[in-house]
């Protein structure tokens, strides 16, 4: 296991795939390496359930209320990529000691009026202080969708042929986080390139634009760029399609004020978080309707490469029907990801963690 951030696939494999609890027929698409949620759904039932739970993060130095909504969306990204609004949340806070009751009000009435918005009621949860909980980590929520079995959008779903839609670009979300953090660390930039560069931090929330693109036939993957950044989210998705990748980054969206950034930060763009950014396998005769769907919607995509080949054998594509492949584990083929003609492997760790580390000793 990594000492930071997420576990390697191999280490999913071996030591938590295996043990899964009861194997119930219901569960239609269980956890996989890569994956973003999990589907449930019963014999003769005309509606799916999709999960996904998630860390909550809580940053005060971002300021309480921009900080409820950056955590919440985090959570929620993982089940919109599913193509099914979230409409239900559960969420558990495990707070520090010192936390002021006005301060959880600020964080609270963010999440309520953002969860309003888009329509997701909070059903349950538990709220506590407890001794040894520190900011950021405190607590973790799942959401929930409930949709038709046909209009998911499964994260191992991408085919041969299929065009590969990018939307934001790298860093997005490393890049918000550490000008709004930690702006002194950026004075060799002009205020107003750290200004841009902050305001990166409102790109992390994709659930409309997930929404918007389920709404096309022939969109058949989706996945939030996270941890491992864009390069993790490429690899990502090709491991749980059973596919070869092949991307230009010359034809990657970038956001104002990243490589700025990245680049006095000496941080890694492609190899950083990036909640936020949207990736999809589409159909190729559909590619370009999408890309102008986000574009409408004022979401910078492009279309930056395609699903080359099987990697080897049959990728999968139960749309959440018969449930044959649920919870196999994560044991898809070996999977290729060329980018710029070259070869590359899965990131060892997110470039982001360091650069944090530092920052956070520094000050």
């Amino acid at each position: 296991m990594p000492a930071d951030g997420k576990v390697t696939e191999e280490f999913f494999r071996t030591r938590i795939a295996t043990r899964l609890g009861a194997d119930r027929e219901d569960v239609r698409l269980g956890p996989k390496h890569g994956c973003d949620f999990g589907v449930v759904r019963g014999s003769g039932e005309e509606t799916a359930t999709v999960l996904a739970t998630d860390p909550i993060s809580i940053l005060p130095a971002l300021g309480y209320e921009r900080a409820g909504r950056f955590a919440l969306h985090i959570v929620l990204s993982d089940v919109a990529v599913s193509g099914i609004a979230p409409s239900h949340l559960s969420i558990a806070f495990s707070l520090p000691a010192g936390m002021t009751d006005e301060a959880f009000d600020r964080v609270w009435t963010a999440i309520h009026e953002e969860c309003a918005d888009l329509g997701i009621a909070i059903t349950t949860g538990h709220t506590a202080r407890y001794p040894g909980s520190t900011f950021p980590w405190v607590g973790a929520a799942t959401a929930i969708g409930r949709g038709e079995p046909d209009r998911i959008v499964r994260p191992d779903g991408a085919r041969p042929g299929d065009r590969i839609v990018v939307t934001k670009g790298p860093a997005v979300e490393a890049t918000g986080l550490f000008a709004s953090l930690y702006p002194e660390a950026l004075d060799e930039l002009p205020p107003e390139v750290v200004a841009t560069a902050q305001r990166r931090l409102d790109d992390v929330r994709l659930v409309r634009d997930a929404l918007a693109l389920a709404d096309h036939d022939g969109v058949h993957a989706m996945h939030d760029a996270t941890e491992g950044g864009l390069l993790g989210a490429f690899h990502e998705l090709a491991s749980a399609g059973g596919v070869n990748i092949g991307v230009e980054t010359e034809r990657v969206p970038i956001r104002p004020g990243v490589e700025e950034t990245c680049a006095v930060l000496g941080m890694d763009p492609w190899r950083a978080t990036t909640a936020g950014t949207l990736l999809a396998a589409v159909d190729a005769a559909v590619a370009e309707d999408v890309v102008s769907t986000l574009r409408d919607r004022g979401t910078p995509a492009a279309v930056v490469g395609e699903v080359l080949a099987d990697a080897a054998g049959d990728a999968g594509d139960d749309a959440a029907g018969d449930g044959d492949d649920a919870g196999d584990g994560g044991g898809n083929a070996p999977a290729r990801v060329v980018v710029d003609g070259e070869d590359t492997e899965p990131p060892a760790g997110d470039s982001s963690w360091p650069v944090y580390a530092r920052l956070s000793e520094a000050r």
